[in-house]
């Protein structure tokens, strides 16, 4: 969504000292889908939401998705992000952290942007969210000691980590706009429901996909 691109574009992280914010700001610019924001955009426009009043939610969402990412790949020891070096490989570790950490801040920072009805209802949702996806990475980090793992338990570990963050996008997005609460409810359950899928069908890919296609 060419609004949320924009958006982005006009963060300004040319500023001092660099080697904290230039990170961010090559992380944020390797592209991605920008699911979450424009999910947040989406669920506004529904209930012709005005768009102003939700793209510093869309903004801070988009921010924190990517902050973890940072860590993880520290975590991963993974090289490669998006087609691009790592942060922490370009980088350093301390770096990748450092920079992580302030973006969370920065997205804290977009929603206290908010209008003031809105921002307490959503801080108290930002932060369920930010819980849930600690503790779905701490799991996971569990799970790759263990012999074995229930279904049931790898389900709640990737509703955690990746469905909580797209079905609280939605319900952010349209409670801004003033949908009902039957109507968030219901399009908190489709991007929980579609958060799931995607993250099974991308460990399914991990492994029995071929990294050659």
């Amino acid at each position: 969504m060419q609004d949320i691109q924009n958006a982005i574009a006009q963060l300004d992280w040319k500023r001092e000292p660099y080697g904290l914010y230039e990170p961010i700001e090559y992380i944020l610019n390797l592209g991605g889908k920008r699911l979450r924001p424009t999910l947040a955009v989406l669920a506004s426009q529904i209930f012709n939401g005005n768009k102003e009043d939700v793209i510093p939610a869309a903004l801070a969402l988009e921010v924190f998705h990517n902050f973890p990412l940072l860590h993880d790949d520290v975590m991963d020891r993974a090289d490669m992000r998006r087609g691009h070096p790592t942060v922490h490989t370009k980088w350093n570790e301390n770096t990748a952290i450092l920079s992580g950490d302030q973006m969370m801040i920065e997205a804290y920072k977009q929603l206290a942007l908010l209008p003031d009805d809105k921002l307490p209802q959503v801080l108290r949702w930002f932060n369920e969210m930010a819980t849930a996806i600690c503790e779905g990475q701490q799991y996971d980090i569990d799970f790759e000691s263990s012999t074995t793992v229930a279904i049931s338990d790898y389900l709640m570990m990737i509703e955690k980590k990746t469905a909580l963050l797209l079905a609280y996008s939605l319900r952010i997005g349209a409670y801004i706009a003033g949908a009902s609460e039957q109507e968030q409810d219901a399009l908190f359950q489709y991007g929980r429901h579609i958060g799931i899928a995607f993250q099974i069908q991308d460990d399914v890919l991990d492994v029995y996909g071929d990294p050659s296609n």
